[in-house]
């Protein structure tokens, strides 16, 4: 799950790291009025992706008329990008902050370590808006640091992420304390990524001393353990959110959106993959991973019918199912019942496998419905494309 940028700031604060404060607002007038306390101020876009800087969605305003401007233009725009796919994301609040002098940006992050099963330290001092560039171009200059999940975070790997962002005295100190602070949020919150950047080094204050700042920041959860943290899950954005992938968490369905035109309806993780995989090896692009689990309700089969049928660009359904715990009589009896409730125009591919499987292709013959069936996966993906380049008519 991830959050907005103002909620993740708001978050590293209560974790005691230093991050810039703002006001959100959802209206030119409301920004006009919070820089009046602030000004100069900046103007940030709140919606789940990066590159808003580029898209236009951060501004810098000098006066609150200017605020004025800056959020009034920001406001309603469509950030598209790489990250929110052809779609793009929808401004709808903004964050008005205050303007902030520094001298130098950084990157720091801090993500699940698949390998070691621990946590994972990423540094760099080339912070900003190119980073994703600087690891392609010069991976020496970013810096990997693993953290136990078990002993848990030690001064020394704070003290190596210092000396790889160049940083000595009270910066130092103050980096270790930051990132003791991040451990502490990740393990204790279930965090699948918390990224700081840029993270920044201050103009001297009276005492001619710099401080770190978080100047912006990302904070992702582990979905699978939100049941854990109750506050956490009060902060998620549906409207952030893709409407279909929304609505197949609330029935317990895996699903992804993709830019393809064949449906696919599968049970578990790697069937849905192989299937993905397939259609993409004769010729076809799928539109979706939806893996309707194990236990296939036919109250499931039909909220994944559905969730299909909302994208218009979905011209055929491919059912691959096969039947082990859950029987493929059971699951071909919930696709009828599915199917014929909601009426299906399009192309409905199905490759049933497994326990009961003549029952099941016996139930799908006699139903009376539009259905091509498929001696196994290849010719389902196969007849798939067919049907999808045939026009598939709803």
């Amino acid at each position: 799950m991830n959050i907005h940028e103002y909620q993740a700031k708001e978050l590293l604060r209560s974790y005691g790291m230093p991050a810039c404060a703002g006001v959100v607002v959802e209206t030119a007038e409301a920004a006009q009025e919070a820089a009046k306390g602030m000004a100069p101020c900046v103007i940030k876009a709140q919606v789940h992706c990066g590159g808003r800087g580029k898209a236009g969605g951060v501004k810098l305003a000098r006066s609150p008329e200017e605020a004025f401007i800056a959020a009034d233009g920001i406001l309603g725009m469509r950030i598209v990008n790489r990250q929110t796919g052809p779609r793009g994301r929808l401004v709808r609040k903004v964050l008005v902050t205050e303007a902030v002098n520094y001298r130098r940006e950084m990157y720091l992050g801090m993500t699940i370590d698949n390998e070691d099963a621990g946590l994972l330290i990423i540094a760099s001092s080339a912070g900003g808006t190119e980073i994703e560039e600087t690891a392609k171009s010069d991976p020496q200059a970013v810096a990997r640091i693993r953290v136990s999940a078990v002993a848990g975070f030690r001064r020394y790997e704070g003290l190596r992420a210092a000396a790889a962002l160049g940083l000595e005295g009270n910066l130092k100190e103050e980096l270790v304390s930051l990132l003791a602070a991040m451990t502490r949020l990740c393990m204790e919150k279930d965090c699948s990524l918390i990224e700081i950047n840029p993270l920044v080094e201050t103009e001297p204050d009276e005492e001619g001393r710099t401080h770190l700042l978080c100047l912006d920041a990302k904070v992702n959860f582990d979905d699978n353990a939100l049941f854990r943290h109750p506050d956490i899950a009060a902060l998620r954005d549906i409207e952030e959110e893709d409407p279909n992938e929304h609505k197949a968490s609330q029935f317990d369905l895996s699903y992804v959106s993709l830019d393809g035109d064949i449906g696919c309806l599968v049970n578990g993780a790697g069937l849905a993959m192989a299937t993905m995989d397939i259609i993409k090896r004769f010729g076809g692009e799928p539109a979706n991973f939806l893996d309707v689990g194990g236990s296939a309700t036919a109250s499931k089969v039909k909220a994944a019918f559905e969730i299909l049928l909302c994208d218009s660009n979905v011209k055929a359904i491919f059912i691959n199912i096969f039947g082990g715990i859950m029987k493929c009589d059971v699951i071909a009896q919930g696709v009828v019942e599915a199917a014929s409730e909601i009426g299906i125009g399009i192309p409905l591919v199905v490759r049933l496998d497994g326990t009961n499987v003549e029952k099941g292709r016996a139930i799908l013959r006699n139903s009376g419905l539009r259905i091509i069936s498929a001696s196994d996966m290849a010719d389902g993906a196969r007849k798939a494309i067919a049907a999808a380049r045939d026009g598939g008519s709803r």
